[in-house]
């Protein structure tokens, strides 16, 4: 196996709220591995005797004792259900290196404001960056505006109180709840939908002299994204400071289906052989119409690596040396990396016969 996969057991397991769940893993061999703020694990697991891969933002940050993932039960989730009913202290967990572009980096000469938008479990990342540059960062302001059900449903509540309580110079969080509360004391919470026009309302009365660079990081569901988004372009904000991370491919492909490379009206999605470099080996492989790169790659025996397989982690990632490439997806790649002919596999169909691809 590759030296990208790990082992980690379960040291603890914290239960967050009645649908979430932490789960604590040691660091391999003790051996501290390296990761950025914003990006995740993807465990591999044994479910209904089949191996599945699910990624899970990482809630810790480098330096503490553990790695630390979030899990929410879902309708349907057959990954996050499986560990919430399964999970226990000292089990194993064959894990991927830490992955993923959403990041924030830590620094301790900046005098920044860094907004974060969250909605349920999309705080996960948005926790470690909170952490990290509160740690690291002490010239710099985060608000953290965090969107959920009720107060029951909100994760690391009690975590998140005590951050703001100690850092109150450089930590504001607000809550915004879709169910009118009936505590008094949670009367000053804002209630309903983070929409546009809450958005708007909020960064009005947020956003504090002082901070000439802002950065907007936003996790959660992507129709509550589409409106941050909606509400940061009304104020003008560039596209540059504004940051996302999608737990879930996008219903709407508007935007999103690409060719790597401008394609002529002819190319079309048939059977061809795909040349993919892996590890210092050339492999030919035939993707078939209905498979991707990544599928046809996995079908031939060769160990690549993938996580989401919905084009959003970037796990999968290649460089399109030659050829053109149709993705069906794009979220997980920034223009730049599009410009650069890099593919994501897992979303890959080849629309030409030359199509070399180097992973790694």
């Amino acid at each position: 196996m590759s030296n990208a996969y790990y082992t980690m057991k379960v040291a603890e397991i914290t239960q967050e709220t009645a649908d979430a769940i932490t789960l604590h893993l040691d660091h391999p061999d003790k051996n501290n591995i390296p990761y950025i703020p914003g990006q995740f694990l993807t465990l591999i697991l044994p479910v209904n005797g089949q191996k599945v891969r699910r990624s899970y933002s990482l809630c810790s940050i480098p330096g503490e004792p553990y790695f630390s993932v979030t899990v929410k039960r879902v309708e349907g989730g057959l990954v996050s259900n499986f560990l919430a009913d399964t999970a226990q202290v000292g089990q194993t967990i064959e894990v991927m290196a830490p992955l993923g572009n959403f990041v924030l980096k830590p620094d301790a000469t900046q005098k920044r404001h860094i907004f974060l938008f969250g909605g349920g479990s999309g705080i996960t990342p948005l926790m470690s960056m909170l952490k990290s540059t509160l740690k690291h960062e002490p010239q710099s302001r985060i608000t953290l505006v965090y969107g959920n059900r009720n107060l029951e449903s909100v994760i690391f509540k009690d975590q998140l109180a005590q951050l703001e309580q100690q850092y109150p110079q450089n930590l504001k969080i607000v809550h915004v709840f879709n169910e009118s509360i009936a505590d008094a004391t949670e009367a000053q919470e804002n209630i309903g939908l983070l929409d546009r026009t809450m958005v708007l309302r909020l960064l009005e009365n947020l956003r504090v002299p002082g901070y000439q660079q802002e950065s907007f990081y936003m996790c959660g569901p992507e129709a509550m994204m589409n409106e941050v988004r909606e509400a940061l372009h009304f104020m003008r904000v560039p596209n540059n400071q504004i940051f996302k991370e999608s737990f879930t491919a996008p219903t709407s492909t508007e935007e999103h289906g690409a060719d790597v490379t401008a394609a002529a009206d002819s190319d079309e999605i048939i059977a061809r052989t795909v040349t993919i470099i892996y590890e210092g080996q050339e492999y030919q492989v035939e993707v078939k119409p209905n498979e991707t790169i990544l599928e046809a790659g996995l079908k031939a025996d060769i160990d690549l690596p993938y996580s989401c397989q919905a084009g959003l982690c970037t796990a999968c990632m290649g460089k399109c040396l030659s050829g053109r490439v149709h993705l069906d997806e794009r979220e997980g790649l920034s223009d730049a990396e599009i410009a650069q002919g890099y593919v994501l596999n897992c979303v890959g169909h080849p629309l030409t016969a030359d199509v070399v691809i180097e992973i790694g």
